[in-house]
C-alpha cells in the first residue's frame, strides 16, 4: 500500500529519533510515510521539538511554493522525438510531461507493449520511463487509435455494470470493445 504523504505534526502524532546526522520522523499513524531530515551534526543536541518544528517548516514552505505555483504541461509537437534514451540512467526517459502513446498487446505471452513514436517499449521500459516523474500524479486518457493527438472532452461519473470499459457509446454499434483489426 502506498503510503501517505507527511504533514505537519504536534509531538504526540510522532516519535523521533536520530540516526547520524539525520532526523526520523515516525507518525504514529503507520499508514504516513516516516521522514528521513538530513540536518547535520547538529541533530544529536537538537530537542525533538526543535527537529519538529524544522520538519514542519519544510512542510509549510513546500505546500505555500505549491500555491504559488501554476503547472503547465508540455506536449513536445507531433513529428519531434518525445522520448529519449538516457545513458547515465540506462533507460527511456521523457522530454516533456505529455506522451501521446498507443497500447499493443504483441508482446511476450500477449503482454502490453507500448508505442511512443516509432520506439516499442515493454511494460518494463514503461515503468523506467515513468520513474522520471516519480512522486507526480498522473492521469490517463484513452483515444481511439491513431488519434492521441486528441483531446476528448472529459465526463466525470460512474459508470454502470455492463457497461463498456473502453467508452464505446450505442452510437458505436458493430464496434467491439478492445476489438483491434
Amino acid at each position: 500500500m502506498r503510503k501517505k504523504t507527511p504533514h505537519v505534526a504536534s509531538l504526540d502524532e510522532v516519535k523521533i529519533t536520530r540516526d547520524g546526522e539525520t532526523a526520523v520522523i515516525e507518525y504514529d499513524d503507520r499508514s504516513v510515510a516516516t521522514v528521513h531530515l538530513k540536518i547535520g551534526a547538529s541533530v544529536q543536541t537538537m530537542t525533538d521539538e526543535e527537529i519538529l518544528a524544522v520538519h514542519n517548516d519544510i512542510l509549510l514552505a513546500q505546500a505555500r511554493q505549491l500555491s504559488e505555483y501554476e503547472y503547465v504541461a508540455t506536449e513536445i509537437p507531433e513529428g519531434l522525438p518525445q522520448i529519449r534514451y538516457e545513458e547515465r540512467c540506462q533507460q527511456w526517459v521523457p522530454r516533456g510531461s505529455v506522451l501521446r502513446c498507443q497500447v499493443s498487446d504483441g508482446g511476450p505471452d500477449g503482454e502490453a507493449t507500448i508505442y511512443i513514436d516509432d520506439h516499442e517499449l515493454s511494460l518494463e521500459e514503461f515503468g523506467g520511463l515513468l520513474t522520471a516523474y516519480a512522486g507526480w500524479g498522473m492521469r490517463v486518457v484513452f483515444v481511439p487509435r491513431d488519434e492521441t493527438g486528441r483531446h476528448p472532452p472529459i465526463e466525470v461519473r460512474d459508470v454502470g455494470d455492463g457497461e463498456p470499459v473502453c467508452g464505446l457509446r450505442p452510437r458505436d454499434a458493430g464496434e467491439q470493445c478492445g476489438a483491434t483489426s
